[in-house]
């Protein structure tokens, strides 16, 4: 990938992900019911203790970053960063509402941030690694981040056979539009996981699969209103001529229903979680 694409990319994902902003702070509750045992796990497998200082690259809404403020408490602190200051300003709002004052917020594209060597106990990044155009390059950030013993762990997204919940939508979708290929990364591939943190320098690795509370809504047309406020969806969406939308939206309902745009609907999702120690 060339200098320009990978820029490309980024400038996409960064307009994506403001675009997304609202639906993140509409669905925030939902959305942190439904990772809560992966935020749990992540939090214990970077091992988070009171008075550490903790990076959270990629950290959108502030999850699970702020979670972890809770751990630290004022004795620690977290740095919540992230590509998209919509996104941060999501978590600015969170972090205020909880009263939490041991966080800081830097907006910065993930391979371009400017942290003091060796100056973090733990690292986290939940869900966006297979969305960077360089994973190695921002893993090797985490690195270097991190004091020797540092542990970093981090999430993407499982099998996509086992993602409804996220693949649902672009069944229909690749019907009116071209997708953008899928990297192995994105496909929860362990071994694939396992040579990008090798090769940023980790030892230690430990994997292993998580299936998620099922996301439920009260049917097909809710979950495609909430689906297609989220960036991927909204991306691929923005391509496809606005009269066709509608169209779109009900099929996308009726699959998710069951057949039925008005039924109930419960979907499932899995990540695939590491952990590696500098």
């Amino acid at each position: 990938m060339t200098e320009i694409d990978a820029q490309t990319i980024k400038q996409q994902n960064r307009e994506d992900w403001d675009h997304a902003a609202p639906a993140w702070r509409k669905y925030d509750q939902n959305l942190r019911r439904g990772s809560e045992p992966l935020t749990r796990r992540l939090l214990e497998m970077a091992q988070i203790k009171p008075g550490q200082r903790v990076l959270d690259i990629a950290s959108g809404t502030g999850e699970p970053g702020l979670p972890a403020a809770v751990i630290v408490g004022q004795s620690g602190s977290v740095l919540l960063t992230d590509q998209s200051q919509e996104m941060l300003a999501v978590a600015r709002e969170k972090a205020s509402a909880q009263g939490l004052r041991n966080v800081d917020f830097l907006v910065s594209d993930a391979q371009q941030l400017q942290l003091e060597p060796e100056s973090f106990d733990a690292a986290l990044c939940r869900g966006a690694l297979q969305l960077m155009p360089d994973p190695i390059a921002v893993l090797r950030v985490a690195f270097d981040a991190l004091k020797p013993g540092g542990r970093i762990a981090l999430s993407i997204v499982g099998r996509l056979a086992a993602n409804p919940y996220f693949t649902l939508p672009f069944v229909v979708l690749r019907k009116y539009a071209s997708l953008p290929p899928y990297d192995p990364v994105v496909r929860g591939d362990p071994d694939h996981l396992r040579t990008i943190l090798s090769t940023a320098g980790f030892r230690d690795l430990h994997f292993e699969t998580l299936e998620l509370i099922p996301m439920e809504f009260e049917n097909g047309r809710e979950y495609w209103e909430y689906s297609s406020g989220f960036s991927a969806a909204a991306s691929v969406l923005s391509q496809i001529a606005a009269d066709q939308h509608d169209r779109i939206g009900e099929e996308v309902a009726a699959l998710a229903g069951g057949g039925n745009p008005n039924g109930k609907v419960a979907l499932k999702s899995e990540a695939l979680l590491a952990s590696g120690i500098k």
